[in-house]
């Protein structure tokens, strides 16, 4: 979609989740520093106008994408395909009062698009905060706040990123998302995956059932589908208050599609009553490029596209790296025949994704390189051996995987040849501070990624990873019903003896994360709700793990970062 821009003014379910199948195998209370601002919500009193809230992401040193959705008519619901073509006016300001507006545009939108707008902002200020809103029809949107990036050549004393995944409507609210909007000083929001989920209404909810019915009530199959359900998701409130207080920077993981996607198909995907994975993947792309703030090209420029693996700068302080581990993926090794994971011809990013990740970590001049990582790295194993010997072994013929029996094979673990040239890659350039950031596995993590995990900690250690719980995804208890801590702390135990650097891990909370960066170190602080299935609901510090530079290896700190 093209910007007429004026110049500035002025400056799973039960027998579906991988996850699931592998769980079954004194916190200090913080109170979060009010926002500068308070971010309006959406009137859903009203049956036209923009109903979905507005959003912006993907920020660059001197733009940001904007986003919304207009509904002109009260028939032009999304997936509809019904509603007239509008035009769109965008405004970004220096003040909530938008007295001094520094750019605006116009655009239209139609049928073609479900009504969705998404325009580049361009000609920003580095490292600054703006209001922006839209206008269509006599309506005018909620104000949403945003920010660039900080210009490449400076360093930022401090970046602070909220960190999401795994937002299962029917299993409960997104208070997480409120209590992540009130911390000051959001930079952006990291959400790694699972951003819905596909099933049908009743299939994947809370341990009771359903909290809250999907839209559609089936399981989402076609664009129609794809876009209903993104519309859905985006009428909640504490959705829509985030998407207003900070950029978002997404990726996509399983359920945006459906459930343990590769290349060629997915678990949760019947082609003979389903149709052709291939139509459906590209209707839930297409809705995901319309539906959410991301340059969904490869590029720097908004462009309807598949490559939603890029890279974002934060000036000399960090870069992030967003990573596709869906889209060209070898399908899951069976649990019948698991010493394929060690398969050379297996790939869990594909070799130009591969490619273009290691050639981006070893060009980065930041302190901090960070890798948005949809799935863990760190492996999780039983009876691991050093890498070697085991890949020798399964090199002459052996049965077993090369690097321990793998906890998860939908995750890294599955795909070791993968890990093992990423791994062999930091440690033989010497690649300091790789932080991977990740989501999926519904339970918190802080570890160690081991250079050898057969000799760890004898070996070094070649970056750390943290691991964000779900928003309100089933988690241990949920899964098994029972009450929090009753079962988790043996299963923790367990995989933490097998698996000498994993430093933490909690089964059985949802909420979110924030991580905060400066020169000096790099802290995940873990924040838990007191109940999902309550939209009012409680949310207090629960742990927090740093890592400094040149260590690549992870501690606990006793307080939230400052």
């Amino acid at each position: 979609m093209t910007s007429d821009a004026t110049p500035p003014t002025a400056v799973p379910g039960p027998g579906r989740r991988t996850v699931v199948r592998g769980a079954a195998v004194g916190a200090v209370v913080a109170t979060a520093t009010a926002a500068p601002f308070a971010p309006a919500r959406a009137d859903v009193t009203t049956t036209t106008g923009f109903l979905h809230g507005v959003a912006s992401g993907d920020p660059l040193p001197t733009a940001v994408v904007l986003w919304t959705r207009v509904t002109p008519s009260a028939e032009a619901t999304p997936g509809s395909g019904k509603g007239a073509r509008v035009a769109v006016d965008w405004e970004v300001a220096k003040d909530a009062s938008f007295a001094t507006i520094v750019r605006k545009g116009r655009v239209s939108t139609g049928t073609e698009r479900d009504h969705t707008v998404k325009v580049d902002a361009t000609g920003l200020v580095p490292g600054t905060r703006y209001a922006y809103r839209f206008r269509s029809g006599g309506k005018v949107s909620q104000t949403g706040w945003t920010k660039t990036a900080p210009a490449p050549s400076s360093t930022p004393p401090k970046l602070r990123l909220g960190v999401v995944s795994c937002s299962n409507w029917e299993a409960g609210y997104f208070a997480a998302y409120r209590h992540l909007a009130s911390h000051a000083g959001l930079d952006a929001v990291l959400h790694m995956g699972d951003y819905l989920y596909e099933y049908p209404t009743g299939e994947y909810g809370a341990a009771d059932g359903a909290v809250r019915v999907s839209q559609p009530a089936h399981e989402i199959v076609t664009l129609a589908d794809y876009r209903i359900r993104h519309g859905h998701y985006k009428t909640d409130p504490d959705l829509q208050g985030l998407h207003a207080a900070a950029p978002w920077i997404t990726t996509w993981d399983d359920h945006e599609s459906a459930n343990d996607a590769w290349l060629n198909g997915a678990e949760n995907h019947d082609s003979l009553t389903e149709g052709r994975w291939r139509d459906r993947a590209a209707a839930s792309r297409r809705a995901y490029d319309e539906w959410m703030p991301i340059r969904l090209s490869g590029t720097s420029a908004i462009g309807d596209g598949n490559q939603i693996y890029r890279q974002l700068s934060f000036g000399t302080l960090a870069d992030l790296r967003m990573l596709d581990l869906r889209s060209y993926r070898s399908e899951q090794a069976p649990e019948t025949a698991l010493g394929q994971v060690g398969d050379a011809d297996r790939t869990i990013t594909g070799t130009e994704q591969m490619t273009w990740l290691k050639s981006s970590l070893s060009e980065s001049a930041a302190t901090w390189k960070l890798v948005g990582n949809p799935v863990m790295i760190s492996p999780v194993t039983f009876a691991a051996v050093d890498v070697e010997a085991g890949q020798a072994l399964h090199e002459m013929g052996g049965l077993l995987p090369p690097e321990g029996i793998p906890y998860n094979v939908d995750q890294w673990d599955g795909y070791t040849a993968d890990r093992r040239e990423l791994i062999d890659h930091l440690a033989d350039h010497a690649i300091d501070n790789t932080v991977f950031i990740t989501g999926d596995i519904h339970s918190a993590w802080a570890c160690d990624v081991p250079k050898n995990v057969g000799t760890y900690p004898l070996s070094r250690s070649v970056a750390v990873e943290f691991v964000g719980t779900s928003v309100t995804s089933n988690n241990l208890d949920d899964i098994l019903k029972v009450a929090p801590r009753t079962v988790s702390l043996s299963v923790e135990a367990a995989i933490r003896t097998a698996n000498l650097h994993v430093r933490y891990l909690d089964f059985d909370r949802h909420g979110y994360s924030v991580l905060t960066l400066t020169p000096a170190r790099a802290q995940m602080d873990w924040y838990v709700l007191a109940d999902r299935t309550d939209p009012d609901s409680a949310a207090r510090w629960s742990a927090g793990f740093e890592t400094l530079p040149g260590t690549q290896r992870t501690r606990r700190v006793w307080y939230p970062a400052s």
